[in-house]
């Protein structure tokens, strides 16, 4: 993909990323880590449980969703943080052998009132699983850098 740069980032704009299927060994590892809730951490109580089994914690579908938006390489030259999301709807439980793809929408791009350098683009995030069912769907704001601004 091309440099993409703040005035690149038209509202409408799609980005679509690559699958990801997630391994039981991968929701488990998270989870132990940083969401030890029955439902993540123990199949045969997650079997008990409400979901009918093991699922994803919604923080990693959330950061899943982040990485596989950043292997568009959409924000690969540009990006300079985030000062943070909105709208976080875990929509559907992620299970082991799922494989979610991201499609990422500009919903706004305005350029910084005090920073000439930059520009805040906001995307609407959408993760699907293998079915085409959305498990999550999110607003990013992106700082990114302007054109003009990139030898700086």
């Amino acid at each position: 993909m091309a440099e993409l740069w703040f005035e690149d980032f038209s509202v409408g704009r799609r980005f679509e990323s690559p699958p990801l299927t997630l391994a039981e060994a991968d929701i488990l590892d998270f989870a132990r880590r940083f969401d030890p809730q029955p439902f993540h951490v123990d199949a045969e109580a997650a079997r008990r449980g409400p979901y009918g089994g093991l699922i994803a914690s919604g923080l990693q579908t959330l950061a899943l969703t982040f990485r596989l938006f950043l292997e568009t390489g959409a924000l690969a030259a540009a990006s300079l943080g985030s000062p943070g999301l909105d709208e976080v709807r875990w929509l559907r439980p992620v299970r082991p052998g799922d494989t979610l793809s991201v499609v990422a929408e500009v919903v706004a791009a305005r350029p910084s009132a005090s920073k000439p350098d930059r520009g805040v683009a906001t995307f609407r995030y959408e993760a699907r699983n293998q079915h085409g069912e959305a498990v999550l769907t999110m607003l990013g704001h992106q700082l990114v850098r302007r054109r003009a601004a990139r030898g700086a």
